[in-house]
């Protein structure tokens, strides 16, 4: 694999992690200035895909009032998915955000085939051309979970350490947004 595309190169890692750090600064003055909540979260969305790369797709989801996981910032997901998904409920073995939703702890499918806790619902995202998927919990300072920071990948692969570091700490972010609105 060449140095560019892999993702383990130390310049691929260094430009990430500025990635995950701008996009971090970013959201936090857009919150202190009083962006809407979506716009916060599209922010923390957008940067995540771009510090992943190839091709990653991401997704933060809220637990509303009923404690069912809701759409809060998915902006290169189709509607027909976030619909397919939209109220699902957490349950440690569900896909991963439903699954990150009930253990409050990250949980990583590198292949949606490979993993029981996909069975219902691997059809949705393979047939986007997605592989697999990682959730971190949005966690406030109290130990509530909020939501579910996820990105879903086109090709069997665990997040580098940067991209996890990174991602958490937009989580943060993220629940600061959900707690401020």
């Amino acid at each position: 694999m060449e140095a560019e595309h892999d993702v383990t190169s130390p310049s691929l890692q260094s430009i990430r992690t500025e990635v995950f750090e701008h996009t971090r600064e970013r959201a936090l003055r857009m919150l202190e200035t009083g962006a809407s909540q979506t716009a916060v979260l599209t922010c923390l969305v957008t940067g995540a895909e771009v510090g992943a790369g190839s091709g990653a797709v991401a997704s933060i989801l809220v637990l509303d009032e009923e404690g069912l996981l809701r759409n809060g910032a998915s902006p290169n997901l189709p509607r027909d998915y976030l619909n397919a998904i939209d109220r699902l409920k957490p349950d440690p073995k569900v896909g991963t955000c439903a699954a990150a939703a009930a253990t409050g702890l990250t949980v990583m499918t590198p292949d949606f085939c490979a993993d029981d806790k996909w069975a219902e619902l691997r059809h949705l995202p393979m047939a986007l051309g997605f592989v697999g998927a990682w959730s971190t919990p949005i966690v406030a300072d109290d130990g509530t979970v909020l939501g579910t920071f996820g990105t879903y990948y086109r090709e069997s692969r665990h997040p580098t350490p940067e991209e996890i570091l990174g991602v958490k700490c937009l989580a943060d972010v993220a629940a600061r947004t959900l707690v401020a609105t």
